[in-house]
Order: structure tokens, then C-alpha cells, then sequence
């Protein structure tokens, strides 16, 4: 099983919204995701509750059986999508994929 995890810092204001109608937007569109693309097995969405200087807002998490399966889930059109809205709403992005 691979887990890929990404961490965002969303800007206070873009694309004529506040941080946090970007956040649902980007946590609506990609809980879309689940049923258009199979591969992926598991889509979890977490905000911040700290606030802290060295806090991020928003963490995905989801989970597939092979980097083959975490492939086609970042090359999809769908995904893309979703991928080029938050880089215009966000100002950081960490990411950590690794194996279970």
C-alpha cells in the first residue's frame, strides 16, 4: 500500500475568496475525486485546529495499492484540475509519499 500525504499553506485571499471558501472548495473537489478514480483506496481531509506560525492548514491523505495506481490518480484529468485550482490559492506545499 502506498500512502501519499500533502500538507498546504493557502493564501488568505485568492481567486476572489478567503482562505477558507478556497479550503471547502479544495476539500469539495477532491472528495469528487473518490468516485471518478478508482485507484484511489482510501481520501482523508484534515484542517488545523493550532494556527501556529509553523502549522499548515489543511493535510490530504490518501492511500493506494502501487505507485502505478498513485500515478494514474495524479495524471488524471480530473485530478489535474483539482491540482491547478490549489496552485493559485495556496503558498506552500509539502508532500511525503511512502509505503505501508
Amino acid at each position: 500500500m502506498i500512502r501519499h500525504v500533502v500538507l498546504w499553506k493557502f493564501k488568505e485571499e485568492a481567486m476572489g475568496k478567503t482562505k477558507v471558501e478556497n479550503m471547502q472548495i479544495v476539500r469539495d473537489s477532491l472528495f469528487a475525486l473518490l468516485p471518478i478514480i478508482p485507484e484511489i483506496k482510501l481520501m482523508e481531509i484534515d484542517c488545523d485546529i493550532s494556527h501556529t506560525e509553523m502549522s499548515y492548514d489543511m493535510m490530504l491523505t490518501t492511500e493506494f495499492e502501487s505507485v502505478e495506481d498513485m500515478k494514474i490518480y495524479a495524471e488524471h484529468p480530473s485530478h489535474q484540475k483539482v491540482r491547478e485550482y490549489v496552485k493559485e490559492v495556496r503558498e506552500a506545499r509539502v508532500v511525503l509519499d511512502c509505503e505501508r
